[in-house]
């Protein structure tokens, strides 16, 4: 008779106990632990070749002795994928994509299983029915293909049906909703959760066959589960976007085989998603008049410049104390940029409301569009608007001084294309520079002073 025990887990990171604990030592979070049934048995026939293949004791290798060869990545015919993992699918690598519920994940995923035309996909389901998948397959314009569907939610009977139909790669939506009969504890537990990854994460190893797993998130925006899981997979997506708005950003969060600074942009239709090929277009508004306290900034998200577009408005505090509100970009740095041109610049902002907004929904980091902010800041406190032919890069120290960004071609050429007249930049970063070599006016700068000078007329 199998031996049963419980144990106790933190729904927060996976840390387990023999006890109950107020305080997890792990995490340090409260409340968190919970009950869980675990049976210890011998593997049943029909988990991942169990009981199938006899091993040998491994034995240690000299790195240089181990027979490698590169293996080429699976190209899919979506190319903001592609960039995001890294030039395309690893075989044998396990991908774990997350977001907000309804944000458009098992439409991706769906997407992506019919565009690969001359793979043999298995698409696995815990969450709809097959006439579900069909009614959201229809309104795809994705010709037909090898994609396969199963709506199953015991591993068991998925690596049975894995071993007869052999698929080139698996997707399962979701993780969260799979069992395997190792584990006593419902569907979606820590410990389920842990051991149907472990499982796939073998039979991915094992086979050379990509997985994609589908997870949810909590209430605080993180992945459902433990922490654990995301140390498992390979690669850790984040599918990020406002419901109520048309574009979705795909980010990566972890991955072993590129850069974790690329993203892809979508925008949803009731067709599917569409690839956003020239983001820059769509994160600048097009207006047919200028406006104060619009400024438009140069960005980088991993090798892809962006043109984005910075609005604020600055009025009289009447109601107490001044706000200091931001979307899409750091508060604490706005406050900082803020008293830079009070103290620096001698603009009175103390006792005025400063709002700032990314547009387009992004969330920015690009310390070298400081400057694009400042901008915004003074041109709504001057009532001045800048020229929408204007463009910034350039990040701002404590002392007011302009400071050098990285890449400045690549954010000099990606203006020149959208059509910019001209673009302030530090003066230290036109060391090695070919100012002539652009059909765009370069503006080196060291000072506040000498852009609000220039762009404040």
């Amino acid at each position: 008779m199998a031996k049963i025990k419980t144990t106790y887990f933190c729904q927060s990171c996976g840390y387990h106990a023999p006890k109950w604990l107020g305080r997890c030592p792990s995490c340090g979070e409260w409340n968190t632990f919970v009950e869980e049934v675990i049976q210890k048995e011998e593997p049943e026939r029909g988990s991942w070749r169990s009981g199938t293949v006899t091993k040998t004791a491994p034995k240690p290798k000299a790195i240089h002795a181990i027979n490698f060869e590169e293996q080429p990545r699976l190209s899919t015919p979506d190319n903001e994928l592609n960039r995001v993992l890294g030039g395309g699918i690893v075989p044998g690598s396990l991908v774990l994509i997350g977001g907000e519920p309804g944000i458009g994940k098992s439409t991706l995923m769906l997407q992506i299983a019919l565009g690969l035309q001359d793979l043999r996909v298995l698409y696995v389901s815990g969450e709809e029915s097959e006439q579900q998948i069909k009614m959201r397959a229809e309104r795809l314009p994705v010709p037909t293909s090898d994609c396969y569907v199963l709506t199953e939610t015991s591993t068991q009977n998925i690596f049975r049906t894995i071993e007869h139909f052999e698929p080139q790669v698996l997707i399962i939506d979701s993780i969260q909703t799979m069992q395997s009969s190792m584990v006593e504890s419902g569907a979606g537990s820590v410990s389920q959760v842990r051991e149907c990854t472990a499982e796939l994460m073998k039979f991915a190893k094992e086979s050379g066959t990509p997985v994609f797993m589908i997870g949810h998130i909590t209430k605080e925006g993180s992945l459902a589960g433990p922490k654990v899981l995301e140390h498992m997979v390979d690669t850790v997506l984040t599918f990020e976007g406002d419901r109520h708005n048309t574009y979705r950003i795909l980010r990566t969060n972890k991955n072993r085989f590129g850069s974790t600074s690329e993203l892809g942009i979508y925008e949803m239709l009731g067709t599917g998603l569409r690839q956003v090929t020239n983001p820059s277009e769509i994160l600048i508004s097009q207006r047919e008049e200028a406006l104060s306290g619009i400024a438009i900034g140069s960005m980088l998200e991993g090798n892809r410049p962006l043109m984005i577009e910075i609005q604020s408005l600055v009025s009289i505090a009447n109601y107490g104390t001044p706000q200091r509100s931001s979307t899409g970009y750091d508060n604490k740095r706005l406050q900082m940029l803020l008293a830079v041109l009070e103290k620096r610049g001698g603009f009175r902002l103390g006792q005025q409301d400063v709002f700032l907004n990314v547009a387009g929904g992004l969330k920015v980091e690009d310390p070298a569009i400081d400057l694009a902010v400042c901008a915004a800041i003074v041109s709504s406190y001057e009532d001045i608007a800048i020229a929408p032919s204007i463009a910034f890069a350039a990040e701002v120290g404590l002392g007011g001084e302009v400071r050098a960004v990285s890449r400045i071609d690549s954010r000099i050429s990606e203006a020149e294309k959208l059509g910019f007249k001209q673009i302030y930049i530090s003066k230290y970063n036109t060391k090695g520079l070919d100012l002539k070599g652009y059909r765009i006016g370069i503006k080196p700068v060291t000072k506040l002073d000498e852009v609000f000078q220039g762009v404040l007329v």
